[in-house]
């Protein structure tokens, strides 16, 4: 492989613990945590002239970022190449109000000169001075009643989403009848009282119009289940407590596996990982828990985990972990990226999650993933497989950078719009990659999605030509449609351009399983690999992609990131591009940003 000419080091900074900038202000230190080859000091004031610097740009370039004199920035992200070029990720407040969709990232070269923004509105925020004409508590009450459950605090913010400048009130609403995992957050209009969005607070993997559509023809998956007998006694042996040590389990889906636990006492062990940020997986005792503290601890007196039955509560939880771990491995390991949030933080999962809940969760409200069990009718089996398990953490992933987002929700709670059928395409493309990276010979790599699921096509959806996938009625290719097309079937535009890039087009056999990806306008193309097409697509999410970011400006965006990693003038720059037209998105026809 060759070794790309610019190799980038992240700080990524939480933002509980973000710097906060106002434009016409002064800065505060913080503190963050360091990234693979960074030291970072206690308190990063090293880092604050970056940040500054980056404000300046946003106010001095105000016609070019949008950023006015009542506007307040408060830094998410800093990273820093090693050849000095910086990127700061902003959130946006408007006279001390958050921003909904005014999400932005200034790019500095090694000298902090402005070369450019990334921006998700395309208009100066105005607010009408007149004020709110509803209360927070009339708010509250239309949230609650629109979502069918209770409304906490109404929060106030300018919706600036769909080129509007909206005074409206933001509701968390809890035990939700209307949503699968009981949690939306709804936007109401302060002036007129009209609801703005009503979107579920976690990202479900099987949609509700895939679910209906099952049902409706009568399906009952059989999942590949593993085959794996009870594993044997491997726990290391530990002079303090707590300490680390190693078990092994028993899984639903990849048989027998090793896995980090902490001991606690001479025979006492929890299902918790020290060595990756304390990662852990606990049981939801099948209620629709919220926060992850509400969960029962998993333990053992002989560290050994589940019996390759789901009948065993601790089996499924197994798998949780395992592919959890797994996915904080490919991230570090291939991306060095230092848990989901690159705060060194572990991830947390709920499995046994609800009442017949056939389906699984990023949820970013609880930090964690949640795994019903499966819903009685269609789904048997918990959803704890490997590549769901990296499709939904690569949610948190995006969660936690580009925030990309739906641009409607309909009543049946599926969603709408490029931005939100980039961030599934994401979940898919890293999804397949944890897969490749653990390589786990009862769970062979691919490019299928969810091909352990029992579905009759197979699969669930594939990156090669997406269209196979006649559940979802997922597409090969851009069109106007794409605009508003159901984000898991749109989903597929981006997911090909991948495949394309990384793999090429035609017939090829990978690990067993038969591919032949076409293009769109004819065109033949050689792939550069995957591990190259991994490192352009993850650059271009966390340097290049804001909350709006359509297919057009993820081509430019991962252009960007082609040319930063290996020059404007190489192959995988030019093959990046030929990948976008082989799936019809081109500059020729992208749409007017009017």
């Amino acid at each position: 492989m060759r070794t790309p000419h610019i190799r980038s080091l992240a700080i990524s900074l939480a933002v509980t613990t973000a710097l906060s900038i106002t434009a016409g202000g002064g800065a505060t230190a913080f503190a963050a945590p360091a990234a693979p080859g960074v030291t970072a000091p206690a308190a990063n004031v090293a880092f604050q002239p970056v940040i500054d610097a980056a404000r300046t740009a946003a106010l001095a370039h105000s016609s070019a970022t949008g950023v006015g004199k009542d506007d307040t920035l408060s830094a998410t992200d800093v990273l820093v190449d090693t050849n000095g070029k910086q990127h700061v990720r902003f959130i946006r407040s408007h006279r001390g109000l958050p921003v909904l969709g005014g999400d932005l990232v200034i790019h500095l070269d090694a000298r902090s000169a402005y070369l450019g923004v990334t921006r998700a509105l395309r208009h100066q925020v105005e607010v009408p001075g007149s004020g709110a004409k509803l209360t927070a508590a009339q708010a509250q009450a239309k949230a609650a009643a629109t979502a069918k459950g209770s409304a906490g605090t109404a929060q106030l913010v300018v919706d600036a989403r769909a080129g509007r400048s909206a005074l409206a009130y933001q509701i968390q609403v809890t035990n939700s009848s209307t949503t699968e995992a009981g949690a939306r957050t709804v936007v109401v209009d302060a002036a007129t009282g009209a609801v703005l969005s009503n979107t579920p607070a976690n990202d479900s993997f099987l949609s509700p119009g895939v679910q209906a559509e099952l049902r409706k023809s009568g399906q009952k998956l059989s999942p590949a289940i593993g085959t794996a007998s009870p594993a044997p006694f491997a726990s290391s042996a530990a002079s303090g407590f707590p300490a680390s040590a190693t078990g092994t389990g028993s899984s639903l889906f990849v048989g027998s596996v090793q896995l980090t636990t902490t001991q606690t006492a001479k025979s006492a062990f929890t299902l918790k990982d020290p060595s990756r940020g304390n990662t852990e997986t606990r049981d939801a005792g099948n209620k629709e828990l919220q926060q992850f503290s509400g969960g029962k601890a998993f333990t053992s007196t002989t560290n050994r985990w589940g019996t390759g039955s789901a009948a065993n509560r601790a089996t499924a939880a197994v798998d949780a972990e395992y592919g959890i771990t797994s996915t904080l491995d490919f991230y570090k390991k291939t991306l060095g990226r230092n848990g989901i949030k690159n705060d060194g933080a572990g991830a947390h999962a709920l499995v046994h999650f609800g009442s017949n809940v056939g389906n699984a969760f990023w949820s970013s409200d609880c930090g964690c993933m949640l795994y019903g069990d499966g819903d009685g009718r269609t789904f048997a089996q918990p959803l704890v497989v490997l590549d769901v398990t990296g499709h939904e953490l690569t949610h948190g992933v995006v969660d936690a950078t580009a925030k990309l987002q739906p641009t409607r929700v309909d009543a049946d709670d599926n969603q709408f719009g490029e931005p939100g059928a980039l961030n599934e395409s994401l979940a898919d493309i890293f999804g397949t990659a944890v897969e490749f990276a653990t390589n786990n010979p009862n769970n062979p790599p691919n490019y299928l999605m969810g091909e352990k699921l029992g579905l009759q096509q197979k699969f669930l959806r594939r990156l090669d030509k997406p269209s196979l996938d006649k559940l979802e009625g997922t597409v090969d290719y851009w069109s106007t449609a794409s605009y508003d097309t159901e984000v898991h079937a749109g989903s597929g535009v981006s997911s090909h351009a991948f495949y394309l890039l990384a793999e090429g087009s035609g017939q090829k056999t990978i690990n067993g399983v038969a591919y032949d990806s076409p293009t769109y306008d004819g065109s033949t193309l050689a792939g550069i690999g995957r591990d190259k097409a991994i490192a352009i697509f993850y650059r271009a999410l966390t340097r290049y992609m804001v909350s709006t970011t359509d297919f057009h400006d993820a081509r430019t965006a991962t252009l960007s990131a082609a040319a930063d990693l290996y020059g404007a003038s190489s192959t995988e720059y030019k093959t990046m591009d030929k990948a976008w037209a082989a799936v019809n998105v081109t500059a020729a026809n992208a749409p007017s940003q009017n």
